[in-house]
């Protein structure tokens, strides 16, 4: 959209010829900024609730510095995923108000103001599992939420869950993060009452299949409640867990 189509909306907003819900509605519909290797969506926050993310796995340093040179002076905030460290290398000096975390693989500045009506609880089954927690617990909190983290409670010990149940309490959504075979996720689902989304991870021995084997246990779960998204997708868990903590608000 041109500058002058943007302002003739303001002017038809300020002189009444438009209404503000009908400005929103046009603003909705703006279309994305074209950048030869990537089409930039400066108003998915406003359809959507939360703004563009740069996924940057398969893109080179000049294509993701490319994209944050034009998220960035915005103010909203922006996160990356699946930065790598080599990558993370070449552009945090150029956005040193940004923070990596090499765990989570992510680069983010700021967070959007809190919405939920609880907390969201990531769950991991092992130490191994972390990684992919982490990207779902900054995604979670770089959207608004309150993000409480449970690592190593998985079914080989399941007398560790019981020191979980207050957080489960405080819960909105709980997200499960699981390799192996992934029967984490119908256990928690069977002692709430809580929606929870499992995330199955590319973690285990040969027959594990890079993570196929937690995905079809948790999309074969016995407990109702279980949502699953893609293996190692723990920004996807995210989003599902931000959308469940803001309904009704």
């Amino acid at each position: 959209m041109t500058k002058d189509a943007l302002l003739k909306i303001l002017d038809d907003v300020a002189s009444g010829r438009l209404s503000t819900a009908d400005a929103a509605g046009a603003l909705e519909k703006l279309p994305f900024e074209e950048l030869g290797f990537a089409k930039v969506d400066h108003h998915r926050a406003l359809r959507r609730g939360f703004p563009e993310v740069i996924f940057a796995q398969g893109k080179s340093v000049e294509q993701i510095r490319g994209l944050l040179e034009k998220l960035w002076p915005g103010g909203e905030p922006v996160l990356v995923t699946r930065l790598s460290e080599e990558k993370a290398s070449g552009i945090v000096k150029d956005f040193p108000d940004g923070v990596y975390d090499a765990v989570a693989r992510t680069f983010h500045r700021g967070r959007m103001p809190e919405k939920g009506r609880g907390s969201v609880v990531i769950l991991t089954a092992g130490t191994s599992d972390i990684p992919v927690a982490e990207e779902a617990a900054v995604t979670a909190r770089v959207l608004g939420n309150t993000v409480e983290t449970i690592y190593d409670v998985g079914v080989a010990g399941l007398h560790r869950l019981a020191a979980a149940r207050e957080a489960f309490d405080r819960a909105t959504a709980i997200v499960v993060v699981a390799g192996m075979e992934g029967a984490l996720a119908s256990v928690v689902s069977g002692l709430v009452r809580t929606p929870v989304i499992g995330v199955p991870t590319s973690v285990g021995y040969g027959a594990h299949f890079g993570g196929i084997a937690a995905l079809l246990s948790m999309l074969n779960s016995c407990s109702g409640g279980v949502s699953v998204v893609n293996i190692d997708n723990g920004y996807g868990a995210a989003v599902v867990a931000t959308l469940i903590n803001r309904s009704g608000k």
